[in-house]
């Protein structure tokens, strides 16, 4: 791809968005952007593009508040850096930063078997990067477990006033059956 290619591709991208504040829910249509249809094909292919700009800014986050196992001594509070809520941080300040992205993505989850994929493995990464699950542990598990820290995230994230605290407390109690 040239630098003429990724330009052309992120205005796009870009103008998608801007169409979508109005209704993030509303279908895409690639024939209505000019230039969609050529350079992404179809829904699908653009969804895709969309997600990849989310992943993106999310990892870029997740890496800034988390870091890597090289580089753990180093962030603030050393190794004994709370991993949930260096993620909760991350994906709150990524999806107040990326609003309508995240809407337009979590509106048509449901319609588009890839897009439903990478939400999958972006809810593995989180569950796995917050401490939470093992890379060697079963997907639809490992799946669950970010799903489930997501909706805490969102939960926390739409009470109005509240103040950030560690889900991980909440986290365990929706995990745990009870009696």
């Amino acid at each position: 791809m040239s630098w003429n290619d990724y330009y052309r591709r992120r205005d796009i991208l870009d103008t998608v968005l801007r169409h979508a504040r109005r209704d993030p829910e509303a279908p895409l249509s690639v024939s209505e952007i000019p230039g969609a249809a050529d350079e992404f094909g179809t829904e699908e292919n653009l969804l895709l593009a969309l997600h990849y700009r989310w992943h993106q800014a999310l990892s870029g986050r997740l890496r800034a508040e988390v870091g890597g196992p090289e580089d753990s001594a180093d962030l603030p509070g050393g190794r004994d850096t709370d991993h949930v809520e260096a993620v909760s941080r991350a994906w709150r300040t990524t999806l107040s930063e990326h609003a309508t992205l995240r809407a337009v993505l979590d509106a048509h989850l449901d319609g588009h078997p890839a897009l439903r994929r990478a939400h999958e493995a972006e809810l593995r990464m989180m569950a796995v990067t917050a401490g939470l699950a093992e890379p060697g542990e079963p997907a639809d598990e490992v799946t669950q477990i970010g799903n489930t820290l997501v909706g805490l995230m969102r939960t926390r994230a739409s009470e109005p006033g509240s103040a950030p605290r560690n889900p991980f407390g909440q986290l365990l109690r929706k995990l745990a059956p009870t009696g």
